[in-house]
């Protein structure tokens, strides 16, 4: 895809929703997309902030390759502006860390020493270094290696379509189900993130969502069940909802930890709109999955690690149903 077209004497990105429109020298909300000699340069295209080899558990992504390892990589800036950010001092971060270059070849090869499966581009907001995450992506298909988008869901359309045969999953922060919080306080537009949370399913990319439960801004019985019964409804009851623990940070350190008893509310309201897989973040709790039809239990968890690993080419060992995801079914 183009990742620009032009109206007039500006050009309009076309890397996330917000659609910039920018003249000649002019960067866009995000900090490291600029006009320049008309044409947008990723500033930081190859430029990353953080790179490490994680368990997969960790994105979260519960459904996509249990147990098996991604390189994760990130650079810096965001599209949001989110006051309770958990990642804030690569987000927020408004210097251009261009020191150390990371060709895409160069990613590939980190990703076979560190014997991953998957590469996930995460720890900020990746839509708007996708010129460099898809040219990593493609040399990762030619490698038998996928590919993982940990977001904040608000992707242009034309992103999400480019996608398609090159992004194997994503993990969608749905931070609210308040139009107005989203707008003011994170710089986002609900509307939006619904509609590419079933665009990436029409896509056929996998989906897990993730809602960070941050105490008095997102974690009413109301709130919590609207989240859900979209979900449910829209994206399918399948659909691994992931439940984190907020601490306080950046902007917002006066506001306590989300209690162990909110996640618990939380995870019932999930049950009750009828999820399958609703799990806890940020806790010891056990994240066990449960085959939906038996309730045997299909793999075990302990923190981020799998313990047991009991499906049989991704079916249940005792009534055969298939577990949804994507399973190394050798």
């Amino acid at each position: 895809m183009n990742f620009f077209k032009q109206e007039g004497q500006k050009l309009i990105c076309l890397l996330c929703a917000h659609y910039c429109h920018l003249g000649e020298g002019q960067i866009g909300l995000c900090g490291v997309n600029q006009n320049t000699g008309g044409t947008i340069k990723n500033l930081i295209y190859g430029h990353l902030s953080a790179l490490h080899v994680d368990p997969i558990e960790k994105k979260p992504l519960y459904h996509f390759l249990p147990s098996s390892k991604a390189f994760s990589l990130g650079t810096i800036g965001c599209n949001f502006k989110c006051p309770f950010c958990q990642n804030w001092k690569l987000s927020q971060e408004k210097s251009l860390h261009v020191k150390e270059y990371f060709s895409p070849e160069e990613i590939i090869a980190l990703t076979k020493i560190g014997r991953c499966q998957s590469i996930a581009y995460t720890y900020n907001e990746p839509t708007i270094f996708w010129p460099y995450a898809k040219d990593i992506a493609l040399l990762a298909h030619k490698a038998g290696i996928k590919n993982i988008f940990v977001t904040n869901g608000f992707e242009s359309s034309e992103v999400i379509d480019d996608m398609v045969g090159i992004i194997d999953a994503v993990n969608v922060d749905l931070k609210s189900f308040n139009a107005v919080y989203y707008k003011k306080e994170l710089g986002g537009n609900l509307e939006v993130i619904l509609d590419n949370l079933k665009h990436f399913k029409r896509n056929n990319i996998w989906v897990e969502v993730t809602t960070l439960i941050v105490p008095t801004k997102n974690d009413s019985d109301e709130e919590l069940s609207l989240i859900a019964e979209f979900i449910s409804k829209e994206l399918g009851t399948s659909t691994p909802w992931h439940l984190s623990a907020f601490h306080p940070d950046y902007k917002e350190p006066h506001l306590p930890h989300t209690s162990f008893a909110s996640l618990q509310r939380a995870h019932e309201i999930g049950k009750n709109a009828g999820l399958n897989y609703v799990y806890i973040g940020n806790t010891s709790v056990e994240n066990d999955t449960l085959c939906s039809t038996c309730k045997e239990v299909l793999i075990q968890r302990k923190y981020f690690k799998v313990m047991h690993n009991n499906l049989i080419k991704g079916y249940c060992p005792k009534c055969h149903t298939k577990l949804e995801g994507v399973f190394d079914e050798s």
